[in-house]
């Protein structure tokens, strides 16, 4: 299993949306390192879901249940979406704060590169997250 963080600003396309759509493709991404992240997504990995600009936080998990595709927003056949759906809402919301704070979390994308929005994250960082959403 392989395990990503993808991020979207809450008034574009929040949790509770998510929650509401329970499943949604994860299109808009125009970075070749993060379609590169999406086209090593598989069916069943693990997703952080995380709310950037407004609260910058996590807030929940999500799962692949369809690998890479064109994406259906453009005809630029460079370009990918993964379907996701929705899993657990964390507990607590782990914030960027507490993530940067972190010695365990200091070498995660969210952290070294800022602006990316699919980024892919080893087990122990994935399950150091999910411990600090637990509450």
């Amino acid at each position: 299993m392989n395990y990503f963080l993808v991020k979207s600003e809450p008034f574009k396309y929040s949790w509770q949306q998510f929650l509401k759509d329970k499943q949604t493709f994860w299109d808009g991404v125009r970075n070749y390192q993060a379609r590169n992240s999406l086209q090593a997504m598989k069916t069943g990995d693990l997703v952080l879901f995380y709310h950037s600009n407004e609260g910058k936080e996590v807030v929940g998990i999500a799962k692949v249940v369809k690998e890479y595709y064109q994406d259906p927003t453009t005809t630029d056949e460079r370009w990918v979406v993964v379907d996701l759906a929705p899993v657990e809402t964390l507990k607590k919301p782990v914030t960027l704060e507490t993530i940067k704070a972190d010695p365990l979390l200091q070498n995660i994308a969210l952290v070294r590169q800022g602006r990316l929005s699919v980024m892919p994250l080893t087990r122990e960082e994935f399950d150091r997250i999910v411990a600090l959403g637990a509450g």
